[in-house]
C-alpha cells in the first residue's frame, strides 16, 4: 500500500500564484483607469442633469434657479413637491456626492424679489488622481467647463462633445 500520493507539491502552488499575481499586476492599473474614466464620464452626466433640472426648476416656479443643490432633490417622504425639494434629481446627487465626486453649488444673491437668477456648480473629484483627474464647471449658461490641474471656472476651457 505503498501508492503514490496525489496532489500539488509546494513549488507547483508557489507558481501558480505567482502566475496570478503577475497577471493582477497587469491588469491592475487599466482597471483602475477605467474605474475614473467612469467617474469622469458620470460627473458630466451629473452636470448635465444638474443644469436640466435648473432649467426644469426655474421654468416650474417661476423663481429663478434653485437656492441650493438639495433644493432639486426629494422631498421627504409624503411630502408635496416644493421650491425646496423639487424632486428633479435623486437624493444622492442631492447630496453632493456621487461616482466619486463632490458637487459644490452656488447660488449667486437673491434679487430683491428673493430668485436666484444665477448659479454655479463644481465637479471636483474626492481622490484626485484616484477617483478622476479632470475637475468640472457649469453655470446658468449650461456650458460645462474643465480643468486638469485644478478646480474649473468660467473662464477654463469648455467641454467638447
Amino acid at each position: 500500500m505503498g501508492g503514490r500520493q496525489r496532489g500539488f507539491s509546494l513549488i507547483e502552488l508557489l507558481i501558480v500564484v505567482a502566475i496570478i499575481m503577475i497577471i493582477a499586476a497587469i491588469a491592475l492599473p487599466d482597471f483602475l483607469k477605467s474605474k475614473m474614466a467612469a467617474n469622469q464620464a458620470s460627473a458630466v452626466g451629473s452636470m448635465r442633469v444638474i443644469n436640466s433640472s435648473e432649467v426644469m426648476y426655474h421654468s416650474s416656479y417661476g423663481k429663478g434657479y434653485s437656492p441650493t443643490l438639495k433644493s432639486l432633490g426629494p422631498p421627504p417622504n409624503g411630502a408635496p413637491l416644493s421650491t425646496s425639494a423639487a424632486a428633479l434629481i435623486d437624493s444622492v446627487l442631492a447630496a453632493g456626492l456621487k461616482s466619486g465626486y463632490t458637487f459644490i453649488y452656488s447660488a449667486n444673491s437673491p434679487d430683491t424679489q428673493g430668485n436666484y437668477q444665477a448659479y454655479t456648480i463644481n465637479g471636483n473629484p474626492i481622490l484626485p488622481g484616484s477617483s478622476g483627474e479632470v475637475y468640472y464647471f457649469s453655470d446658468q449658461s449650461y456650458v460645462i467647463r474643465l480643468n486638469n490641474t485644478h478646480q474649473a471656472t468660467s473662464t477654463d476651457a469648455a467641454l467638447s462633445k
